[in-house]
């Protein structure tokens, strides 16, 4: 990685900086950071953004990013029954906001190319000359450096989703595994910052986990470390999308909880619910957490049934990796702190107490967690280079 992309990256991420900040951030030399912000100016990527504090001397001069001078961050945040698309500057804005496309990831054969589409749509509506970087977050087996996604075959689009992508759209493609973007998303940006060592919990469909240990994500030997839903804990003999049974995910996940709840209403049990399920003959997320703050009974239920195995897993995470927080996080945050009091008696029943006491589980406030993650792919990734964008080109594509 070049110094340019360096210290591009740690505006991003942290904000104004002075040039010792960015010496320290990124290990090169006083001399030389300040050699490089001057060219940075002279291109106008970045500029002057006052003096920092007094702390006693001469107060330092901080730095920030021309953001009009940047390329432009489309995201495209794909989960297993939807896909999210928005644009956003290098200051986490929107200049698209959200749109929402219902897909099923394994079940639509023609998903990555209906996307493509969708995606399209979207930049033939932004100024002819504006630059962009595409960041992609999914979830599965992702391999970021090789731009493969190995839990589809090899004869799936999605499996070589950055080849793909990269020719559809003319653009730089950088992908990640959704779990492993939000962990580093929450770390920078929301309840883990300012700490080293961050286990983050992505509640969906699945049941994800980002590892941040000593500030940097862990991927492990192959990369694909936090594969949570897979923990054999549960006592249920249903089949896990794995093909396996006892999988956490099977009762610590979205799918479950709605599941549940379904089924309930199905044996007619009374329920703020039931007139949305005898209309539609189903509920969704959105329907679950609206009865579940509302003071649903069968809600609550669900939800308690689903975040009590999810502790027990939680205690098990604990035990093996001792962090500071634990930041839940996803879909699954929506039901906010509520979710907390049946962790904290999982925890009580599963943990060892001097263990539990020292790690904080907290439900995680960022708003489009996995649009502002699929953000980090991208610019953690990028490579200045690549900037480019062919409007024409595009048009013909």
């Amino acid at each position: 990685m070049n110094l340019v992309d360096q210290i591009i990256k740690q505006f991003y991420f942290f904000g104004c900086q002075s040039i010792s900040d960015l010496s320290v951030l990124t290990k090169k030399s006083v001399p030389k950071i300040t050699e490089e912000i001057g060219k940075l100016i002279n291109r106008k990527i970045i500029m002057e953004a006052g003096s920092a504090a007094s702390t006693g001397g001469r107060r330092a001069m901080q730095y920030t990013l021309c953001l009009e001078n940047l390329p432009q961050i489309v995201t495209i945040a794909i989960d297993q029954y939807f896909t999210t698309i928005a644009v956003v500057n290098f200051n986490n804005e929107f200049i698209v906001y959200p749109k929402r496309i219902p897909l099923d990831m394994y079940g639509d054969k023609k998903g990555l190319s209906i996307i493509m589409e969708a995606v399209k749509k979207v930049l033939l509506t932004l100024p002819d000359q504006q630059s962009f970087v595409v960041g992609v977050t999914m979830p599965g087996f992702v391999d970021s450096e090789n731009g493969l996604n190995r839990s589809f075959p090899a004869d799936s689009n999605f499996y070589s989703v950055k080849i793909y992508i990269e020719k559809s759209l003319g653009l730089p493609v950088q992908i990640a595994n959704d779990s492993s973007a939000i962990a580093i998303a929450e770390h920078r940006f929301g309840q883990g910052r300012g700490y080293q060592d961050v286990l983050v919990v992505n509640l969906n469909w699945g049941v994800g986990l980002g590892i941040i240990i000593e500030n940097h994500i862990y991927k492990g030997h192959a990369g694909y470390a936090g594969e949570f839903s897979h923990i054999p804990l549960a006592n249920s003999q249903r089949l896990c999308s794995c093909g396996k049974k006892g999988c956490l995910e099977v009762e610590a996940s979205l799918s479950f909880a709605l599941d549940y709840v379904t089924k309930c209403l199905r044996n007619a049990e009374p329920s703020s619910l039931q007139s949305v399920f005898q209309k539609n003959g189903t509920i969704g997320l959105d329907d679950l957490v609206c009865a579940f703050e509302a003071g649903d009974q069968t809600a609550i239920k669900g939800v308690k049934t689903m975040t009590h195995m999810l502790g027990k897993g939680l205690a098990t995470l604990i035990h093996i990796m001792n962090p500071q927080r634990i930041i839940i996080s996803g879909n699954g945050a929506a039901f906010g702190a509520g979710l907390l009091p049946t962790i904290e008696t999982a925890l009580q029943e599963y943990c060892i107490p001097r263990l539990s006491r020292s790690t904080k589980v907290s439900v995680s406030d960022l708003a489009y967690v996995q649009i502002i993650s699929t953000a980090c792919t991208a610019v953690q990734q990028m490579n200045t280079n690549q900037f480019q964008h062919n409007k024409n080109k595009l048009q013909q594509r």
